[in-house]
């Protein structure tokens, strides 16, 4: 399949773009919102993979795709979450702080969850996915890009900001690329398998930014920084999902949920951004 071999140079990429458009300071940014960082984290690390759970349970969903939104639930932010959130206008350094450190995060609860999903729903002669190796794997190809993409901008910080808005554009090509040669490839059986996939996968991305919306403004984090986590938490590293379901586990089944869900969340995105800028501009006029 095409889209599992261009899958680790299209993330790798990725990746090292995120690293060009991080500082230490990124990181350090904890320290001026804690509470927004700490509970954005919390959602995404421990809610949104309970949600995912429940709603494999809910739906019944065969073990293959339950699997793979749990893969799903597990991957971190995209840069597609702080695009959206400019255009929300949400606090965009949030969303860049929580990347960056969902990423890191990513590298070894991605790998537990995933253990996880694959020992409750697989088969019991299925052998577990993420082995010592493949973890080894997946925690490279996250954080070794990421980290010669910061030491690229601390040693030609005017490089990397001449390359951060062509990578920003090229990371989206590559999404939209990877999930269509994935739903070319599957294309008849995704048609199949719609019914039983799309009802669920929409839910689960509306929930997710209801969930990254409301427990935010419910601890009093300002709205602003609620639509950041919101878009953190309900626009999902896909690239990452796909390559950890087509090129470190090699089931495409698994990369189903994913490719739905990437086509979904354009939509969903778009209008929860739309819904926000009229509610804002209304409050305004009155």
């Amino acid at each position: 399949m095409i889209a599992a071999k261009l899958l680790p140079i299209g993330l790798a990429l990725i990746m090292l773009g995120l690293g060009l458009s991080l500082t230490f300071a990124d990181f350090q940014r904890v320290l001026r919102y804690p509470k927004a960082v700490v509970v954005g984290l919390l959602v995404q690390i421990l809610i949104l993979p309970t949600l995912a759970f429940v709603l494999c349970n809910a739906f019944r969903l065969s073990p293959e795709y339950s699997i793979g939104l749990m893969i799903l639930s597990a991957s971190p932010g995209g840069v597609l979450a702080n695009l959206f959130s400019h255009l929300g206008n949400g606090e965009v350094a949030l969303n860049i702080t929580l990347t960056a450190i969902n990423s890191v995060l990513a590298a070894v609860t991605l790998p537990l969850i995933v253990d996880f999903a694959i020992r409750h729903f697989g088969n019991a002669d299925q052998n577990i996915g993420l082995q010592y190796g493949k973890a080894i794997e997946v925690f490279a190809i996250v954080l070794v890009p990421v980290a010669i993409g910061m030491a690229v901008r601390r040693k030609n910080p005017d490089f990397a900001a001449r390359a951060d808005r062509p990578i920003r554009i090229f990371s989206v090509v590559v999404l939209v690329v990877l999930v269509f040669a994935a739903i070319l490839t599957e294309r008849q059986t995704l048609m199949l398998t719609f019914s039983q996939l799309g009802g669920v996968m929409l839910v689960f991305n509306v929930l997710s930014m209801a969930i990254g919306y409301l427990v935010p403004k419910v601890v009093r984090i300002s709205r602003a920084q609620s639509v950041a986590i919101a878009l953190e938490i309900g626009l999902h590293n896909a690239t990452l999902a796909l390559y950890i379901s087509l090129s470190i586990l090699g089931v495409t089944a698994y990369a189903l949920p994913t490719a739905i869900y990437s086509i979904l969340m354009f939509f969903t995105a778009t209008a929860f951004t739309y819904g926000l800028s009229q509610k804002r501009s209304l409050k305004r006029e009155s």
